[in-house]
C-alpha cells in the first residue's frame, strides 16, 4: 500500500426499517463487495480456461495460483496442499470416501464425533452401509470432544479420525492439537471440518497437526460454490509420518493434483482467494469486536428477561467458543412459536441443512440438553458487518417475543 492510499474496510449495505437484521451467519455470509469486484473481470474480460495454453488461459491460471497462495497463507499451508472443491460438503466426502477407497481390507473403521455436520455424518453412514465400522465419540455437556475419548475409540483397524473443529450450532471449539497428537501417535490420519473456524480465528495446519482440513468460502464472506480440502503433503515434524493417500471422487482431467477433476471455476476461486486475503489482513483482527457485540446481545437479552430462564448452550469460556456464535434456550416457551414470531430478525434454530426436519437437533441432544429446551433454542451468528444498533434491535425483539409467549 502506498503512502497516499487509505486502508479499505468492509461496508455494510444500507438498511431500511423493513429489511430484516441478518444474524444467521453460520448458515452463510454476505459476500464482501471487494470480493465481488475481484471476481468480475474473470467473468467479463479474462474468461479463459485455466488449462488452456493461450494468453487468456495462462492469465486465468496465474489468478488461480494467486488465490491458492492467499488461501494457503490463511491456513498455514503450502500452496500445493490446497485442493479446490465446490465447498466443505465435497471436501468432507473427498476426505472420508477418498481415504476409504485406498484403505486396506484390515482398516475399515472410521471415528467421528456425535456432533458432526451432516456433510460428515452422511458419508460416514454410507461407509457403514458398505460394511465399515463407524464409532461416534460423544461430547460432554458443553459440546467438547475429549482427546482421551478419541484415543479410546481408535483401534488397530482405524483408517481415519474426523472431528469437527468448531461446532456449527453451539460454537464450541474442539481441542484439535491434542486430538491430532493422539492420531499421530496411533498412526491414523486426522481430518477436521473447519468450515466455521477458518476466517474467524487463526488456523495453522502445521500447529494443529491435522492431515486434512475442509473449508468453504461462503462462511467468511466469499462466494457460494467454492471451497477447499487442505491435504497435507509436506512433513512438518519428525513424528508426523507420511501424508495420507486419497483417491478422487471422480476423474476426467487430472486437475487439482488429480484429486478433483473438472474445469477450474476461476471467478469463484479468485473470490475465495480474495476472501482469504481479507480474512487474514482484516477479519481475524475483528474477532474481539465481534465477540464484544455477541456478549452485548447476550447481556441485553438476559437483562430484558431479568436473568430468568435464559440458558447458554455451548462452552461459556470465550477461549473455547467461536467469537460470532451465541446459542440460547429459553425456559417456559414452545420453540416453534419463538422462531416464527420474531419480526425482522433472521436467525435459526440450528444447522441450515436440518431446518426442514422436525427432529430436535442431534448436536444438542448428544450434549444432553432436554428436548423442551432444544425446541426453545435460537442460534445467533454475527459477522464483521453486524452493527451495534442491529444487536440492540434484535435483542429487544427477542425479549418482546419471549415475554409474549411466557405470558401467553
Amino acid at each position: 500500500m502506498s503512502g497516499d492510499e487509505k486502508p479499505t474496510r468492509a461496508v455494510a449495505p444500507p438498511r431500511g426499517e423493513s429489511r430484516p437484521i441478518y444474524l444467521d451467519n453460520h448458515a452463510t455470509t454476505r459476500v464482501d463487495p471487494r470480493v465481488v469486484e475481484a471476481m468480475l473481470p474473470w467473468m467479463l474480460e479474462d474468461y479463459g480456461n485455466a488449462a488452456s495454453a493461450h494468453a487468456f488461459g495462462q492469465a486465468a491460471r496465474r489468478a488461480v495460483e494467486t488465490a491458492r497462495e492467499h488461501l494457503a497463507a490463511l491456513v498455514g499451508a503450502q500452496p500445493e496442499e490446497i485442493v479446490f472443491t465446490s465447498g466443505a460438503t465435497e471436501s468432507n466426502h473427498l476426505a472420508l470416501l477418498g481415504i476409504a477407497q485406498v484403505a486396506p481390507p484390515n482398516r475399515r473403521h472410521l471415528v467421528i464425533s456425535a456432533v458432526e455436520h451432516r456433510a460428515t455424518l452422511d458419508p460416514a453412514r454410507r461407509l457403514a452401509r458398505q460394511g465399515w465400522r463407524v464409532t461416534q465419540v460423544p461430547p460432554d455437556r458443553l459440546g467438547r470432544i475429549a482427546p482421551e475419548a478419541v484415543a479410546e475409540a481408535i483401534g488397530p483397524d482405524t483408517a481415519l479420525v474426523s472431528i469437527l473443529a468448531a461446532n456449527n450450532e453451539v460454537g464450541t471449539l474442539a481441542p484439535l492439537e491434542p486430538i491430532a497428537a493422539v492420531c499421530r501417535t496411533r498412526g491414523v490420519p486426522f481430518h477436521t471440518d473447519a468450515v466455521q473456524w477458518i476466517g474467524h480465528l487463526p488456523f495453522d495446519l502445521g500447529q494443529t497437526g491435522a492431515d486434512l482440513v475442509s473449508l468453504s468460502a461462503h462462511k467468511f464472506h466469499g462466494p457460494k460454490g467454492i471451497g477447499a480440502l487442505v491435504a497435507r503433503r509436506v512433513r512438518r515434524c519428525d513424528d508426523q509420518g507420511p501424508p495420507p493417500r486419497l483417491a478422487p471422487l471422480f476423474e476426467g482431467g487430472g486437475q487439482e493434483r488429480g484429486l478433483r477433476a473438472g474445469t477450474a471455476p476461476v471467478p469463484l476461486i479468485v473470490g475465495l482467494g480474495e476472501a482469504a486475503r481479507l480474512a487474514l489482513t482484516e477479519g481475524l483482527a475483528q474477532a474481539p469486536t465481534i465477540r464484544a457485540l455477541r456478549d452485548r446481545l447476550h447481556d441485553r437479552i438476559r437483562r430484558g428477561l431479568d436473568n430468568q430462564g435464559v440458558l447458554l448452550n455451548g462452552d461459556p469460556d470465550p477461549a473455547n467458543r467461536l467469537p460470532h456464535n451465541l446459542h440460547l434456550s429459553f425456559e417456559g416457551i414452545e420453540g416453534e412459536g419463538l422462531l416464527t414470531r420474531l419480526n425482522g430478525v433472521a436467525v435459526s434454530a440450528g444447522a441450515a441443512c436440518s431446518t426442514t426436519s422436525a427432529a430436535p437437533s442431534h448436536v444438542l441432544k448428544a450434549m444432553g440438553v432436554e428436548e423442551r429446551l432444544i425446541r426453545a433454542g435460537l442460534r445467533f451468528g454475527l459477522s464483521r458487518f453486524t452493527t451495534e444498533e442491529e444487536i440492540d434491535r434484535a435483542a429487544d425483539e427477542v425479549v418482546r417475543v419471549v415475554l409474549s409467549l411466557r405470558n401467553g
